[in-house]
Order: structure tokens, then sequence, then C-alpha cells
């Protein structure tokens, strides 16, 4: 009986694409999508995820004028993609995959 419900419940490849630069997400998850299209895998997404942003606040000087400060951002963009049903073939020609420097991909099985 459990053998029977394994095998109605699809398999999917989950990956989060995440970088500084929104140019070099989405030009990876292109080249993701593409490979993944190229070798007959049904894909969800790119989903954008919300942007996360880290604000730093640091004071000019060294030691006095406290009203004078800088303020910087660091903005990470992701993106998420699902292949339903992927075959050993999809996860081989993913994982040579040649992407840029600065992207980072959270692979997880579901």
């Amino acid at each position: 009986m459990p053998k029977k419900k394994e095998l109605e419940l699809p398999q999917k490849l989950r990956l989060r694409v995440k970088s500084y630069d929104h140019r070099l997400v989405d030009n990876s998850v292109r080249q993701i999508i593409e490979t993944a299209e190229r070798n007959d895998a049904k894909v969800v997404g790119p989903i954008p995820l919300p942007t996360e942003i880290k604000k730093y606040t640091v004071n000019r000087s060294t030691f006095v004028h406290k009203d004078s400060r800088e303020q910087f951002e660091l903005r990470v963009h992701k993106r998420l993609i699902d292949i339903l049903n992927p075959t050993q073939k999809i996860i081989e020609s993913l994982s040579n995959l040649n992407l840029p420097a600065g992207v980072d991909i959270e692979i997880k099985m579901g």
C-alpha cells in the first residue's frame, strides 16, 4: 500500500538562485531553464522572491561628529525554480552548467 502512495507524489527539484546583481540572477535562471527544457523537463518558474535588503549605517568620522553618517545597503536578489519529475540526465546537465561567479544556487529534492 505505501509504495503506491509514493508513486503518486510528484518528485521535484527546487532551485533557489541568489546574487547581489539582478542581471546575473536573470541570466543564470534563463540558462537553467533552457537546459532543463532541452532535456524535456517541466519547469515552474522563475518565481521572484522578495529582495533581501541589509542596511548598514556608519559614522563618517572616527571620533566626533555623530550627526554625520553614511548609509550603505546590500541587496540580495532571489529567484525560485521548480523542476518537476527530474531525471538523472537533467540533474547531470544542471551540475555541468557553467554559471558566473557571484551566483549562489541551493538545490533541494522534495
